[in-house]
């Protein structure tokens, strides 16, 4: 009954109207015969799924055995006119009266007489059952001492020289120039040594003073002494460093 009464309503008097969708054309380029024919002719068939034919092997060529084995070529035959050939005939005469008029024994004398005779080979024996080797490459012949340029200087190394005394001459130069202008010192080498020493010592009594502290450091006075002691020592250490690892140190002239 609920149905009916939903079936009979107002609405459902008039047919509705289905309107379907039209569907648009399917959209084929102008370009795709020229890109067709353009693939096709750069397309080999072998090079996306093989050989477009491929021969199919005959059921009657299967693996048999000493069928992958090395075979040796066929014997040739020798044909019977270039056997002829090598073997001389009967009725050939052989050349007569060919005489040689050198006398081998004089000239091998003669050469024998006026040959330089071989130096023999220098050999070292090591172990009493006869193992030798040549003296020559072995590293124990002196031939390097007897050579002309032995402990002379090679070029390189002088010109090499050269060019780092000239460079080191033209920085000094500058440095000084440099100096002059700026109104700096340069410390001499007593000066340095002494300003080095000096601050040694005074690291010395510093060290000497952190020493003494007492072992409970209980109180803020104590504690304040005990860093600005080390704070010291820092600072000489620094120092000290930087003098050592510098020979050379300018100081401005106020």
């Amino acid at each position: 009954m609920a149905a009916l009464c939903v079936d009979e309503s107002i609405y459902n008097l008039l047919p509705k109207i289905v309107n379907k969708p039209v569907k648009a054309p399917r959209y084929i380029s102008t370009f795709k015969p020229h890109v067709k024919r353009t693939i096709e002719e750069s397309k080999a068939a072998w090079k996306t799924i093989g050989p477009a034919r491929v021969q199919v092997p005959s059921p009657k060529d299967f693996l048999k055995k000493h069928s992958k084995e090395p075979k040796l070529p066929k014997r040739k035959k020798l044909s019977l006119k270039a056997i002829e050939a090598t073997v001389p005939k009967a009725t050939d005469q052989p050349i007569m009266g060919v005489q040689c008029t050198k006398n081998f024994i004089s000239s091998n004398a003669a050469n024998v007489i006026m040959g330089v005779a071989k130096k023999p080979r220098q050999i070292c024996v090591d172990r009493r059952q006869g193992d030798k080797f040549a003296l020559e490459t072995s590293g124990l012949l002196p031939k390097f001492l007897k050579k002309k340029d032995y402990g002379v200087t090679p070029k390189y190394v002088t010109k090499r020289t050269e060019e780092a005394r000239r460079a080191q001459e033209e920085y000094d130069a500058y440095v000084k120039e440099t100096l002059r202008q700026r109104a700096m010192k340069r410390l001499s080498d007593e000066e340095r040594e002494s300003l080095l020493q000096g601050l040694k010592r005074n690291w010395e009594e510093v060290h000497q003073a952190f020493q003494s502290l007492s072992v409970e450091i209980d109180t803020l006075p104590k504690k304040l002494h005990k860093e600005r002691l080390e704070t010291e020592m820092k600072q000489l250490e620094h120092d000290i460093q930087t003098i050592e690892k510098h020979k050379v140190i300018y100081i401005a002239n106020k």
